[in-house]
């Protein structure tokens, strides 16, 4: 089913006008921040290549992220929960809070939130929570691409102080190299401790 305003324009049909999409990036990473996004796009908003950053490359993600970003129409914020919080609360729970952080900072006040994926509780406003939201909403998708860019551009800038990671390539996920470099070197101070391996003896200080 392609991407589009279908959920939205129900919500408008109800009389509901400020709706806002929100989706979160890293919560499967292994090292770095999760990062949630909150858009709210314009009533007649098109795109012809927007879709879940998942399925964008590199260079569309950041293409499509200059354009929703400046885009006098749209209004979006982000809320980023770094690994020490992650670790503490679990990531579920710091994924809700990054995802109440960006919607918080949202310069309008949205009426109604479509969530990526379960419902979040607690949330300060009406939500609708859609499986595979990122494929199936615009609004969702526009956050999703916010959430994946701007985490990526943050993985980037760790890269820079923990080089030896290669975080610019594998953002932190388990990917092979990712486990080589840190079967080689041990953690490095943004590593989820409470996220296997990273948790194993082997890899402990």
């Amino acid at each position: 089913m392609r991407c589009g305003l279908r959920h939205e324009k129900k919500l408008r049909s109800l009389g509901i006008v400020r709706i806002a999409g929100i989706d979160e990036a890293g919560r499967g990473a292994l090292a770095g921040p999760v990062v949630a996004a909150a858009a709210v796009l314009p009533e007649r908003f098109r795109h012809k290549k927007l879709k879940d950053s998942k399925q964008l490359s590199p260079e569309l993600r950041e293409e499509i992220f200059a354009y929703l970003t400046t885009h006098s129409e749209i209004v979006w914020a982000v809320g980023v929960v770094d690994h020490l919080e992650i670790d503490r609360i679990n990531i579920l729970r710091a994924s809700h809070a990054a995802m109440r952080v960006a919607v918080a900072g949202l310069t309008i006040s949205p009426e109604h939130v479509l969530i990526d994926g379960l419902p979040v509780f607690p949330f300060p406003l009406p939500q609708t929570a859609i499986i595979d939201g990122d494929c199936l909403s615009l609004s969702i998708a526009a956050a999703s691409v916010i959430a994946k860019v701007t985490r990526d551009r943050l993985m980037r800038e760790f890269c820079a102080q923990f080089p030896q990671y290669c975080f610019s390539q594998h953002k932190g996920y388990g990917t092979p190299q990712h486990l080589a470099k840190l079967h080689e070197h041990g953690p490095c101070p943004i590593h989820r401790r409470s996220f296997e391996p990273v948790a194993q003896p082997l890899f402990a200080f």
